[in-house]
């Protein structure tokens, strides 16, 4: 299959930055060509005239089986927010309702320009999860989330760490590497609170072992923070550091309250940090210290988190507060729009481990890309030159009309192509009636 995309403003992302005006040569899975003009018979010609080419957007921590709960738990706390809520919420899933409730989060993605995703599932029903992303088309890292300990936790989410463990190996030599090498598996132990320290340095070696990565939250919360420090007698990531977790392989959500030993050991290490703004500031978590982090060479990506904490998927959202949450503090220029729109790209690449693949467009890499249309009153009038500002300051999510995963459309003039739109908005209303009908909310 051939596809030749014309006349596009090209923001490639490469290691030079290059913005070009000119074609993209797509053929089956991978980019074959980008010049000023590309001369060719193809399968399918799509004019881009007017329109900006983009990377697509690599979200680096979202929770598909929360999607269903958009609007369920507003206005809360972390804590309250998730033992009160969220953990019942997710214990009432049944394999129907966490298949509805990927598909929903996955068809709002591609809608927004989303290609690529790190998911961290709940502790049932994983691979009703991966069932979605098979048949979806996204890139993705999931793994069932484990929990084997917490005051708080229902039972219907806590777990014999031997069960818990064997598990996830189980899934991770079924999933890991399926839908043409699209699905990456991660160990996703929930948090610190919620973990014993066997069970992560089990995680540790089996992530070692098997050659995955890790996927966590830490420090997201000042009373987290303190809970952990209480428990361990060291700080959140410190912690971390001193049972052999952090590391390359190693991608943490929000790191908000951390101190300097922590900022040093991220940078040392070379564990990935999941900025999540939309979420700290709804749940009143904080701001990160993003800035220093890039300054330090840490490694930092974009996510939305979960639908019941933002309560939208939009990574649009998450650049625009990304960067303006910034400026009081550390000056207008603390987080240029060009450092914003590589950390919702390549950033995110990075933490998959995947930006030889993704996360850029360049010769030889994967069809992961969104198209945006310029031709709106909030978009005009338009310079190609500040194309970065305009990408994160002006656009928004209804501007994407194209999105594209490993050479196959899967979103395009608002119809999504593998997903069945109006089947899953029914069913995913039906599966949250139903859950919400077994669990009594505080």
């Amino acid at each position: 299959m051939k596809t030749l995309i014309k006349n596009a403003l090209l923001v490639t992302m490469n290691p030079e930055r290059q913005i070009l005006n000119g074609d993209l040569l797509i053929v089956d899975d991978r980019i074959k060509e980008i010049h000023s003009r590309i001369a060719t018979s193809a399968d399918r010609i799509i004019d881009a005239r007017g329109r900006v080419v983009i990377p697509g957007f690599v979200q680096a921590h979202v929770h598909l089986c929360q999607t269903l709960f958009r609007g369920q738990a507003d206005d809360l706390e972390l804590l309250d927010w998730l033992n009160s809520r969220i953990l019942p919420l997710e214990g009432a899933h049944d394999p129907e309702s966490i298949y509805y409730s990927s598909l929903l989060g996955i068809g709002e993605m591609f809608r927004n320009g989303t290609t690529s995703i790190i998911d961290m599932a709940s502790v049932n029903y994983t691979d009703s999860v991966f069932q979605a992303i098979l048949e979806s088309g996204i890139r993705a890292m999931s793994g069932k989330c484990m929990i084997d300990q917490g005051e708080f936790v229902p039972d219907s989410m806590m777990e014999n760490p031997v069960d818990s463990l064997s598990e996830s190996v189980d899934l991770l030599e079924k999933w890991h590497g399926q839908g043409e090498g699209r699905i990456h598996y991660g160990f996703n132990p929930r948090f610190g609170l919620s973990c014993s320290t066997g069970l992560l340095t089990e995680i540790r070696d089996l992530a070692q072992h098997y050659g995955v990565r890790i996927h966590t939250h830490a420090s997201e919360n000042r009373s987290e923070a303190a809970l952990i420090k209480a428990e361990h007698g060291l700080d959140n990531i410190v912690y971390f550091d001193r049972i052999g977790l952090t590391g390359e392989n190693l991608i943490l959500a929000h790191c908000i309250w951390i101190s300097e030993e922590e900022l040093s050991i991220l940078a040392q290490s070379g564990t990935k940090v999941a900025h999540c703004p939309s979420s700290n500031l709804k749940l009143a978590s904080g701001i990160a210290h993003i800035p220093e982090m890039l300054k330090r060479g840490i490694r930092v990506a974009l996510g939305a988190d979960g639908a019941p904490c933002n309560n939208n998927m939009d990574p649009f959202m998450e650049m625009r507060l990304a960067a303006l949450i910034q400026k009081p503090e550390h000056g207008p220029t603390a987080m240029p729009a060009q450092t914003v729109l590589e950390m919702a790209t390549l950033g995110g690449a990075q933490a998959m481990g995947l930006s030889h693949e993704t996360g850029s467009l360049e010769v030889g890499k994967k069809a992961d890309l969104a198209m945006i249309s310029r031709e709106g009153f909030h978009t005009s009038p338009h310079q190609d030159t500040g194309i970065y500002g305009q990408l994160v300051y002006q656009a928004r999510a209804g501007d994407v009309r194209l999105t594209m995963v490993n050479g196959q459309i899967v979103y395009e003039d608002d119809k999504l192509t593998t997903i069945p739109q109006g089947l899953v908005l029914r069913k995913a209303q039906e599966s949250i009636n139903r859950i919400i009908d077994k669990v009594k909310l505080n």
